[in-house]
């Protein structure tokens, strides 16, 4: 059964601009090759950690939300956890009220603004 998943990733502060790209294409091949279809995406660039990982303050925030199958989350939560460049990661199931919620936020950006 295919689901709506939401995943944000944290990648280490110290990576150039292409290395970050990179990882970041590195995912998105692996979903295309796991037959997901990815719904958006959104780089927050680099922000302030709420407390220190990894000896770090700061980091790239990057967020796929994307349609797949439940192993798909699984397969691509592995590749995470052996990819160096990740400090943390959360991947989560859409129900009906956050498809709702974050459609709007799409269709209204300065909302969304107002809150951060």
């Amino acid at each position: 059964m295919v689901n709506q998943y939401e995943t944000v990733f944290i990648m280490t502060p110290v990576l150039s601009e292409d290395q970050m790209k990179e990882a970041v294409s590195k995912f998105h091949k692996l979903l295309a090759e796991k037959g997901a279809e990815i719904v958006y995406e959104n780089n927050w660039g680099l922000r302030k950690l709420a407390y220190p990982i990894q000896k770090k303050s700061t980091g790239f925030y990057y967020l796929i939300e994307f349609k797949a199958e439940g192993n798909v989350v699984r397969d691509l939560e592995i590749v995470y956890k052996r990819d160096e460049r990740v400090l943390r990661f959360l991947t989560i199931k859409l129900d009906k009220h956050s498809l709702a919620y974050n459609e709007k936020k799409r269709k209204n950006p300065k909302a969304e603004k107002a809150h951060a």
